[in-house]
């Protein structure tokens, strides 16, 4: 939990931002989005160059590159006991 990534949408090249939370911690405005969300369950298990797929709730589909890690919890050291 609280991964951080850079993304980059495919279609438009827009970057941007987002960690990877519990539901209660959600705030999508601030770029904390909940692993149950569409977009953090297309997150899930991938790593650095991977293509996330998820659908918006409006329906539309996105897809966008991770085009970086720039906090992982378990990296440094925290969340390993």
């Amino acid at each position: 939990m609280y991964t951080q990534v850079a993304l980059r949408d495919v279609e438009s090249g827009e970057s941007s931002k987002v960690a990877l939370c519990y539901p209660a911690d959600a705030e999508p405005t601030a770029g904390f989005v909940s692993v149950l969300s569409p977009i953090g369950a297309g997150l899930l298990g991938l790593g650095l160059g991977a293509i996330a797929h998820w659908r918006t709730p409006a329906g539309e589909e996105r897809v966008a590159e991770i085009v970086a890690i720039l906090f992982q919890p378990e990296s440094s050291g925290d969340y390993t006991t």
